[in-house]
C-alpha cells in the first residue's frame, strides 16, 4: 500500500465522510467548500487523480466526482477514522433490553440483532455456535440507495435462506482482528459489490464461539457501526458467562 501524505490523508478523509453522508461521488469543488484543507480546487483535483491511479478512489464516469474503493475505505477505518463514544443513555437502554432475556438464550440472541438493527438502522445478524442465524431489520435495508436495485435486495436476503453461502462469505474473514469487515467489492458476486459486513466473535464455553454484527452499505458509518457492534458483543459475553 502505497503512503500517503498528509494532504493526501486529509483529502481522502474528507472524501469518504462525504460520500457516507451523501452516497453521490464527491467533487472537488464540495471539498473545497466544506472541508477546510487550504487548498484550491485545482490542487484538490490534481490530488484526487494520484489518490485514483494508487487505487483509494474511482471515477464512475468522465466528468463525475469520485468515489472510495474499498482499499480508500480500508485505509480509513485502520488510519483516519475515530470511533465515536457511544451515549450513555443508549448503553443503558440496550442492556435493558437484552439483560431480562439473558437465561433464554434464543430470545437474548434476537434482542441483541434486533438492537443493533434498530439503533444503526441496518440488518442485524447473528450466528450461533450451531450454526443457527438469527436476523432482523430485513426492511431497514430498504431505506439505502444501494438497495433500491430488486436484484440486489433479493440477492442479500436469500443469502439467509442459504445458509451455506452466507457462511462462506463470513469465512472469509480471517486474521486476529476483533472486528471484521468485508467489502462486496472484494467478493465474486456482483450484487454485494455496494455491501459490507461488520462482524466480531463472541465466545461460547467451552471453546466455541458465534458471530453477530450487522450487513449494510459499504458506505456504511463505521465510526457509530464499529463501538455498537463491540458493544452489543461484549454483553454477549457477558451474559453467557452469568
Amino acid at each position: 500500500m502505497a503512503d500517503l501524505t498528509e494532504r493526501q490523508q486529509a483529502l481522502l478523509k474528507a472524501i469518504v465522510e462525504e460520500y457516507i453522508e451523501s452516497a453521490e461521488p464527491v467533487g472537488s469543488e464540495v471539498i473545497e467548500r466544506k472541508y477546510n484543507l487550504r487548498v484550491s480546487p485545482a490542487t484538490i483535483r490534481i490530488e484526487m487523480g494520484k489518490l485514483t491511479d494508487m487505487g483509494y478512489l474511482r471515477q464512475p464516469h468522465t466528468s463525475a466526482g469520485r468515489t472510495p474503493t474499498s482499499t480508500g475505505m480500508k485505509f480509513y477505518i485502520t488510519q483516519l477514522m475515530k470511533e465515536k463514544q457511544l451515549p450513555v443513555s443508549a448503553e443503558v437502554s440496550i442492556k435493558e433490553q437484552l439483560w431480562q432475556e439473558r437465561f433464554k438464550k434464543e430470545k437474548f440472541l434476537k434482542e441483541a440483532v434486533y438492537a443493533l438493527a434498530k439503533r444503526l438502522d441496518m440488518m442485524g445478524l447473528v450466528i450461533d455456535e450451531a450454526g443457527e442465524v438469527y436476523y432482523a431489520g430485513a426492511a431497514n435495508i430498504l431505506d439505502w440507495p444501494e438497495f433500491y436495485d430488486i436484484d440486489v435486495t433479493r440477492f442479500v436476503l436469500s443469502l439467509f435462506d442459504q445458509n451455506p453461502r452466507l457462511q462462506e462469505i463470513i469465512g472469509r474473514a480471517v486474521g486476529t482482528d476483533p472486528v471484521h469487515i468485508l467489502f462486496g467489492e472484494d467478493m465474486e458476486f456482483e450484487y454485494l459489490k455496494q455491501i459490507s459486513f461488520v462482524f466480531t466473535k463472541y465466545e461460547v464455553p467451552p471453546e466455541k464461539s458465534g458471530i453477530i454484527g450487522v450487513l449494510g452499505p459499504a458506505r456504511m458509518n463505521f465510526p457509530l457501526v464499529l463501538p455498537y457492534v463491540k458493544y452489543v458483543r461484549d454483553l454477549l459475553n457477558e451474559a453467557i458467562r452469568v
